[in-house]
């Protein structure tokens, strides 16, 4: 018997990041990706925990060479310290020596709705 649970009134930020690239790098882009960004926000010195829930990777048969990105950020506030400047240009150096091929960014839906993209509601099943 499969076991569910229901959680209600969250506001939880969500981001999401849609890049383009050629389809024989979308392996490396991953690895690299989960190394340095997903890796270097999670245990970014000076934070207690985590900042983000969780962080998907997904990809769309039918467009080839397409990754989206979602992370569930914990608060506002968690995103906001992780989003640093500063920090985000290293994290962004070392990304681009490590990942030497063309990638374009080419939709972020959460800034085109002014960052107003919340997870309120989420339906779950739990493992046995």
């Amino acid at each position: 018997m499969n076991k569910y649970s229901y959680t209600t009134g969250e506001e939880r930020p969500v981001e999401v990041l849609v890049f383009r690239m050629d389809p024989t790098v979308v392996d490396e882009f991953i690895r690299v990706d989960h190394e340095v960004w997903t890796l270097g926000e999670a245990h970014m010195e000076g934070l207690t925990d985590i900042p983000f829930l969780s962080k998907e990777v997904w990809l769309d048969r039918s467009k080839p060479g397409e990754v989206t990105i979602v992370f569930v950020w914990d608060t506002q506030e968690a995103w906001d310290i992780v989003g640093i400047t500063e920090f985000q240009k290293k994290l962004q150096a070392e990304f681009d020596s490590r990942f030497p091929h063309p990638v374009e960014l080419i939709a972020a839906p959460h800034e085109d709705s002014h960052f107003g993209i919340h997870r309120v509601t989420r339906f779950e099943r739990i493992e046995k």
